[in-house]
């Protein structure tokens, strides 16, 4: 097959979202893939996520091309790529965030081409060798301002993500983050902050590796995501967060204060009606 006959896709961040995207959409033969990243670009190499480097001048031969960076340098990246694609190319990136990257873009000549997306998938593993190509399968992945993207390009994305087994949904960019800020970033919080107090009372190692059953384990888990990912997360998204948190602070304070009283029946009272949230959760399987 002629080099020109190949869908020419360019991944920017090749940690485990952006090398996942490039696992998976090896399945289509007639794609090759080129990637872009400061600190991995060899290991991606090496582990074949992407066949070539992507260099700026490739980037005006693009079909299509993915923003997989931390969220605080996608708006800057992505003004930068809009100025240089090629007048059918579809750009989309891969962020926590959404609306700040949505006002960074507002109003440049080629936002037509962009798509907000939002895979809400991933592990609390980071680097490229953490990527696998089933991560997207079953999945759901938020798209936003989809009445911004044009309607031939919002369609070419639409059938990657349908490939890929995702299940998609349209959000606007604010209710976006601040939903998001509920579900995924308090709990991420929470997680680290869980690990922190777990480390600042707990002198002895060995007793967190003997006495701690699976559900700290569970709790826990997302304190070992990469520092790097989520710290811009928190501040691009600081606005809902600390509203999350007032609320999340609150409840703590109440539950500190019946534990104080040993105001045991509305401690259960409590507990009985937050139950609820299982069922919530089961109904999305």
């Amino acid at each position: 097959m002629n080099e020109k006959q190949f869908t020419k896709i360019g991944i920017i961040g090749l940690g485990l979202i952006g090398g996942s995207f490039g696992l998976a959409l090896q399945n289509d033969k007639n794609i090759r893939l080129y990637g872009q990243d400061k600190y991995h670009l060899d290991k991606a190499q090496e582990l074949g996520l992407v066949h070539e480097s992507l260099t700026d001048d490739l980037i005006p031969q693009m079909d299509i091309i993915i923003l997989a960076t931390p969220v605080d340098v996608i708006p800057k990246i992505a003004k930068n790529i809009l100025d240089h694609i090629k007048p059918d190319a579809l750009v989309f990136d891969t962020g926590s965030t959404k609306h700040k990257i949505a006002q960074a873009i507002a109003g440049h000549p080629n936002r037509g081409n962009f798509l907000l997306a939002h895979p809400i998938a991933g592990t609390e593993y980071s680097g490229p060798e953490a990527a696998f190509s089933s991560l997207f399968n079953g999945k759901m992945n938020m798209i936003c301002d989809t009445n911004q993207t044009t309607p031939c390009i919002l369609e070419k994305a639409l059938q990657i993500f349908d490939n890929m087994g995702m299940q998609t949904l349209e959000m606007n960019s604010k209710d976006h983050d601040k939903h998001i800020a509920y579900v995924s970033h308090l709990s991420h919080i929470s997680s680290f902050m869980l690990g922190k107090t777990v480390l600042d009372l707990e002198k002895d190692e060995q007793n967190i590796f003997t006495m701690a059953g699976s559900g700290f384990a569970s709790t826990v888990r997302l304190a070992k995501s990469s520092p790097d990912t989520w710290t811009p997360i928190f501040m691009e998204n600081k606005t809902p967060i600390l509203q999350a948190l007032e609320e999340y602070i609150d409840n703590l304070q109440a539950f500190k204060v019946m534990l104080y009283r040993e105001n045991r029946s509305k401690m259960k009272a409590l507990l009985q009606k937050i139950n609820y949230i299982g069922s919530v959760i089961d109904n999305l399987k």
